[in-house]
């Protein structure tokens, strides 16, 4: 139902025309013009955080709205209008997040989708030492535990990858991003600058079919980086307590975060490089 209602608001601000084929495609959007918070969606579109608990490990806590001292949007400042600004790493491996019922298409027994964000950041000296930063994290029980991200090393100079690990059983080991067969897209020495701007999309499809036929994509730019094929990869998410995790670790601009329910061509990723108003049209249909 929630998917019916999403496409429902998509019918109603082109009716009588052919919209965009990216656009239709759109299951969530956060332009960060004039709010931190989502612009389209049929999930809640409201930031909430989430931190380590102070005494008890593997205990998270959750809470409603985000640090203002840590995030803020700066008007005009984007790539498209304004932009989220994250200006310090929160404590007790603290994060903001959208949650991902309503807003990301997953569904057991098979699903795809693709997620595009534009960044601008120096990753060797704007990002904190000797720990990953995560542009998008979306996961329910961890990085490499049902994980699906785009994140900067804490090595130095800073490498960008894609990552998609397996929910694994209770008990069962996981695999370290150390393996060499780890589920891992990596491009070296990736040298942004503070003033650049760059557009990162990331693609999936066949997750959690039971069947070794996962595929995922990483772009830059609109230039593909790397491909993983030929995986089992469940994610195996409860969606109530998924989140779609952004700026995690991470200080510079972050802007049109958007997920979208299929994979998007490499023509349609390189429309969203081209033209970074594309997904304006979506902050109509809220």
């Amino acid at each position: 139902m929630r998917w019916l209602l999403c496409m429902g608001f998509l019918a109603g601000p082109w009716a009588g025309a052919a919209p965009d084929p990216v656009l239709t495609a759109a299951a969530f959007y956060a332009s960060f013009d004039e709010a931190l918070r989502a612009d389209f969606g049929a999930g809640s579109r409201e930031v909430r955080s989430r931190f380590n608990h102070e005494s008890e490990p593997g205990r998270f806590v959750y809470q409603d709205g985000f640090d203002t001292t840590a995030f803020r949007i700066a008007p005009g400042a984007g790539i498209h209008g304004g932009a989220l600004e994250a200006t310090k790493v929160l404590p007790r491996n603290g994060r903001i997040f959208f949650p991902a019922a309503g807003n990301l298409p997953y569904r057991r027994g098979g699903w795809s989708g693709t997620v595009s964000f534009w960044l601008k950041t120096n990753p060797d000296t704007m990002l904190p030492r000797n720990r990953a930063s995560d542009p998008v994290q979306i996961t329910e029980k961890g990085a490499n535990n049902g994980g699906l991200w785009v994140d900067f090393t804490g090595t130095s100079p800073r490498e960008i990858r894609l990552g998609a690990f397996r929910s694994e059983a209770p008990g069962r080991p996981r695999i370290p991003e150390s393996d060499p067969n780890a589920p891992l897209v990596r491009v070296p020495k990736v040298g942004f600058q503070a003033d650049d701007w760059h557009h990162v999309a990331f693609t999936w499809r066949n997750f959690d079919t039971g069947r070794d036929d996962a595929h995922a994509a990483l772009y830059i730019d609109s230039v593909l980086k790397g491909e993983l094929s030929g995986r089992n990869i469940p994610m195996d998410w409860d969606l109530e307590k998924t989140g779609i995790y952004f700026a995690v670790g991470y200080v510079g601009l972050l802007d049109e975060l958007a997920v979208f329910n299929r994979p998007l061509t490499a023509a349609e990723i390189a429309s969203l490089h081209r033209d970074p108003a594309l997904l304006a049209p979506l902050k109509s249909s809220r």
